[in-house]
């Protein structure tokens, strides 16, 4: 055999074993943004977060793993305002350029987002859980991941602009299925606009401004602080003035005073999930934002009616 016919097949047989371009890994702080990194990536990326499902990301104490997981990001995405403040301490360590505010491997998802509660320019700790400059809850408003998923496009694009293609494609898909069900959320939610809820944690004000509901006090005196019995008498004194139709309450946390003031007004404890993957169910952003709407309309509904 000639050798320049072997060494064309030496060389078609090498790139055939080839392994493909590795994926870029992304790193985020919770699932919820690995879900919607995921939408937008595709088999582009290779999604992990640091945070756990069904874990508390407010109350988190990163473990040793995490700061090796955070090192090797070729992207890091964090919620942002104070919500994953631990987040900073482990970027410190470290010590790498990219992965600091600015740098190319940083992502902060709460850029662009209308901002509810806004507060102060720094961290702050009120005796349980640290706060930021606003409420941090705001993926739990769909239309707020069209916001994140652009900055995630971006994000990606600049690292890989090879593919920016893929990327836009992706994501474009994305923002069709959510529109299609955003409608979907509305009209089912819509027969309730205006009803008294209270929840346990200040977690939905975003997601109640999306669907025109009310959260009018919470089980919690401070964000991460347990209620008093006084504290408690008050909540049903004012819940049942409101004519307060359910208590929200969040899968992470103790259920006792939650259960006592639904059982004292004599309405439904709702669990609403606040991140992906918190309980069976919800493996996808689109998934999350389902159940919530699915399990209040249901809770909300009139007994042996159900809301479709």
């Amino acid at each position: 055999m000639p050798a320049r016919i072997l060494g064309l097949l030496i060389t078609a047989a090498a790139l055939a074993v080839a392994p493909a371009s590795a994926a870029l890994r992304v790193v985020t702080t919770t699932t919820d943004l690995a879900a919607l990194a995921v939408a937008v990536g595709g088999d582009l990326v290779s999604v992990e977060s640091i945070v756990p499902a069904a874990t508390d990301p407010e109350a988190f104490e990163p473990r040793p793993g995490d700061i090796d997981k955070v090192r090797r990001a070729v992207l890091l995405v964090r919620v942002g305002l104070g919500y994953d403040y631990w987040l900073d301490t482990l970027i410190r360590q470290i010590g790498d350029k990219r992965l600091l505010r600015g740098g190319d491997a940083y992502l902060d998802a709460s850029a662009g987002i209308p901002l509810l509660e806004i507060r102060g320019q720094s961290v702050m700790n009120e005796g349980g859980h640290s706060h930021g400059v606003a409420n941090p809850h705001y993926w739990l408003d769909p239309e707020n991941a069209v916001i994140v998923t652009a900055g995630i496009a971006e994000a990606l694009v600049r690292l890989a602009p090879e593919q920016r293609e893929r990327v836009v494609a992706n994501r474009d898909r994305f923002l069709a299925e959510l529109k299609m069900r955003r409608k979907r959320w509305s009209d089912r939610l819509a027969p309730f606009a205006g009803v008294k809820l209270i929840a346990y944690h200040n977690s939905w004000p975003y997601f109640a401004r999306r669907f025109r509901l009310d959260v009018i006090d919470f089980v919690e005196p401070k964000p991460g602080v347990a209620p008093s019995p006084a504290h408690l008498a008050q909540l049903i004194s004012e819940g049942r003035r409101a004519q307060v139709r359910a208590i929200l309450h969040e899968p992470y946390e103790p259920e006792d005073a939650s259960r006592l003031v639904a059982r004292k007004l004599d309405v439904p404890l709702v669990l609403l999930v606040v991140s992906v993957d918190s309980v069976p169910g919800t493996k996808d952003y689109f998934a999350l934002i389902e159940y919530n709407v699915a399990a209040l309309a249901q809770a909300l509904s009139p007994p042996g009616r159900q809301v479709q």
